[in-house]
């Protein structure tokens, strides 16, 4: 499948990134339908636009139609999805995901897949502190990293086929990791960070902390407003990676907390200068 403008795209769950890969997808001229089991979403997505035809069931005829489906499932589902109802997948077309982990699902997929279907496995770095479909919008992939995660099953055609969606979605850097990289690097830079945003909100119950703190401790929580089923999920299946990334940061934290105690200024110093030094690498370059 090649991007053209009368190619067909189905979207398997519809909510903030599905929606928002909708909307994206329909904004550039694509036909878009849309598979979800919530009606209210589904009509949501209809009146508003985001996409041309919805479902509340898996409908044989949408998924035959469609040149390319996108998953926004949780992993589990996912799967389930695809032991289901594949036999109704078009010869030839392409799938992807937006899927948070990956070495837990893309060989499995891969190894039940029809090998008339191929699976290129993505993961957009974007997202918003709330879910569902109401808060779609496609203005969130821009400027945003995109994660390309083949394996030796893929075929060029099908990796080029899968960067061309991040690209036509705005997304600003493309990478391509293998399903462990991506894992680790996940592992670190998104489950750490919400784990940390968790623990410091459940490590204090007094409500009037909201009247006196200022934007830092609102900024390093902002990830703690967090969707329990699936970042649960996500964790569980990527607990060793996670688990390894804890254990770093526990030890680093064990050795400020070391400095602090022995009133060791120079060594906070030196801790603060590698600080600032490493999170400018993060800085958006305008």
């Amino acid at each position: 499948m090649k991007w053209i403008s009368d190619s067909k795209i189905l979207i398997v769950g519809l909510g903030l990134m599905g929606g928002s890969y909708a909307m994206g997808l329909r904004r550039l001229g694509y036909y878009v339908s849309g598979i979800d089991t919530d009606k209210e979403t589904v009509e949501y997505a209809l009146s508003n636009g985001i996409i041309d035809e919805g479902h509340t069931e898996t409908d044989e005829g949408c998924v035959k139609e469609a040149d390319a489906v996108i998953f926004a499932l949780y992993p589990t589902a996912f799967k389930n999805w695809i032991e289901k109802y594949q036999k109704f997948l078009k010869p030839g077309a392409y799938i992807t995901d937006v899927t948070g982990v990956k070495s837990c699902i893309v060989y499995d997929i891969q190894n039940m897949l029809r090998e008339d279907v191929e699976f290129i496995a993505a993961h957009p770095m974007a997202g918003r502190e709330v879910s569902g479909i109401r808060g779609c919008d496609d203005k969130i992939f821009r400027d945003a990293n995109y994660i390309v995660v083949p394996t030796e099953k893929n075929t060029k055609e099908g990796i080029a086929w899968c960067k061309r969606l991040g690209q036509i979605l705005g997304f600003k850097n493309i990478s391509v990791l293998s399903p462990e990289e991506h894992d680790k690097m996940i592992g670190f830079v998104s489950q750490l960070t919400h784990c940390i945003a968790v623990a410091l909100m459940t490590c204090s119950d007094n409500r009037h902390l909201a009247d006196y703190t200022g934007d830092s401790f609102r900024d390093l929580t902002r990830i703690a407003r967090i969707n329990d089923k699936m970042w649960s999920e996500l964790f569980d299946l990527n607990k060793d990676a996670l688990l390894s990334e804890m254990e770093k940061f526990i030890k680093e934290f064990e050795e400020l907390k070391s400095l602090i105690k022995n009133g060791d200024r120079e060594g906070m110093r030196d801790k603060m200068r590698l600080s600032t030094e490493r999170r400018g690498y993060f800085d958006k370059k305008e």
